[in-house]
């Protein structure tokens, strides 16, 4: 499959994550339904992994592992400054909580936030290691 079309649907999983983090707190299937869907967000850039591995192709590992840096680096800031702003104003935690649902839509889509900084990491652990030579 072409490269295009993989971050293609890479990028509707991430919209569908981003749409259903803003539900309220589900439970039993609806729940499961989330779960699914925020594991199924990193399959396509697994999949992007593997087939740079048989290319040895520097530039999709390069943009993985950027991606994943950034969303590293940004679910930490989001999540200390979501924190922080407990002292702050609703409207502020409000538009705190909007960004990190849409900066980490797979962590708040799956609920186990662990899961996905766990496979951003493993993506980003092997894109560093996949990348030299």
């Amino acid at each position: 499959m072409k490269k295009s079309w993989i971050y293609a649907i890479w990028g509707v999983l991430y919209a569908l994550c981003v749409g259903l983090g803003f539900l309220p707190e589900t439970t039993g299937f609806a729940k499961a339904i989330l779960v699914g869907v925020g594991v199924l967000f990193f399959l396509p850039p697994f999949w992007l992994w593997w087939q740079a591995k048989k290319e040895s192709n520097r530039k999709t590992f390069l943009v993985l592992r950027l991606l994943s840096i950034a969303s590293l680096v940004l679910t930490l800031i989001l999540l200390v400054l979501n924190v922080l702003s407990v002292n702050f104003s609703a409207h502020t935690g409000l538009v705190l909580y909007v960004l990190l649902t849409m900066f980490s839509a797979p962590m708040i889509c799956i609920q186990y936030w662990a899961v996905s900084l766990f496979l951003w990491a493993c993506l980003l652990m092997l894109s560093l290691k996949s990348g030299r030579k």
